[in-house]
């Protein structure tokens, strides 16, 4: 098998986007007796990705999470190539 690389993928729902599931979450802890002021859900992503130059590799995950990954409008993203 060729060389790969392990890229994560941390996507947040920006600030200013509700959160309805991270506030079922937060509602739901509360009720279970938990002392929470708030809950954000995100997603973690991990691709293997063809070994390569890193910033041909940033460019093209960026690439997946404008068009599949992240939700542009409504998301932010970090992309995380491993060494």
């Amino acid at each position: 098998m060729a060389d790969t690389r392990t890229v994560t993928v941390n996507i947040r729902r920006r600030p200013s986007i509700s959160d309805p599931q991270g506030a079922t979450v937060a509602r739901a802890l509360r009720d279970l007796g938990h002392e929470v002021t708030g809950v954000r859900i995100n997603k973690t992503i991990e691709l293997q990705v063809p070994d390569g130059d890193v910033e041909a590799i940033r460019t093209k995950v960026a690439e997946m999470c404008d068009k599949l990954l992240a939700n542009p409008v409504m998301e932010d993203y970090e992309i995380l190539i491993s060494s």
